[in-house]
C-alpha cells in the first residue's frame, strides 16, 4: 500500500477563509484542549533603500514533502499531539498576506507551544523552500531564511 503524501504546498497566498475553515473543522474534536496557530506572513523589509513588495516562493515539491513527512513523524513521536498541519504558499506573495501556516492541536496546552516552535524551526531550516525577495521596481534577490 502506498503512503499518501500530505498537501502541503498551496498556489498562492493562505487565505482567512482557509484558516477560519481549518479552525472550524477541529471544533468537533472533544479530545483536543488546545490548539496553536503560527503565520508567517510576508513582512514590508527595506534593503539597501529598496522596499520589498512580494517574495515568490518555489521549491523541490518532492524533495520538500519527502523531509516534511520526516518532520510530521517525528514531531508526532516527540510530543503528543492530536492533530498538525503546515500549508506553505508557492508562487507570488504580497506583503501583507499569509505564506506559512502550521496549526497543532493536543489534549493541553504545553504541547501545542512546543511543537508549533518545533516545527516552524525546522522547516525554516530544513526544507527546500526557496523565497525570492521582489523589490518595487520589480528587480529581486534570494531571501535568507533566518
Amino acid at each position: 500500500m502506498t503512503k499518501k503524501t500530505k498537501q502541503v504546498f498551496l498556489q498562492g497566498k493562505i487565505t482567512p477563509e482557509f484558516i477560519a475553515e481549518m479552525i472550524q473543522n477541529h471544533q468537533t474534536k472533544s479530545e483536543i484542549g488546545a490548539h496553536n496557530i503560527f503565520m508567517g506572513q510576508v513582512r514590508k523589509d527595506v534593503i539597501e533603500g529598496k522596499n520589498v513588495t512580494a517574495l515568490h516562493f518555489s521549491c523541490y515539491e518532492e524533495m520538500a514533502n519527502k523531509k516534511l513527512e520526516i518532520i510530521r513523524e517525528e514531531t508526532f513521536e516527540k510530543y503528543h499531539l492530536t492533530c498538525m498541519h503546515i500549508y506553505h504558499s508557492l508562487g507570488r506573495i504580497n506583503v501583507g498576506e499569509i505564506c506559512l501556516l502550521v496549526f497543532v492541536s493536543a489534549g493541553h496546552r504545553p504541547e501545542v507551544y512546543e511543537a508549533t516552535e518545533y516545527i516552524v524551526n525546522r522547516v525554516k531550516s530544513e526544507v527546500p523552500i526557496f523565497g525570492k525577495e521582489i523589490f518595487e521596481d520589480e528587480s529581486h534577490q534570494w531571501k535568507k531564511n533566518i
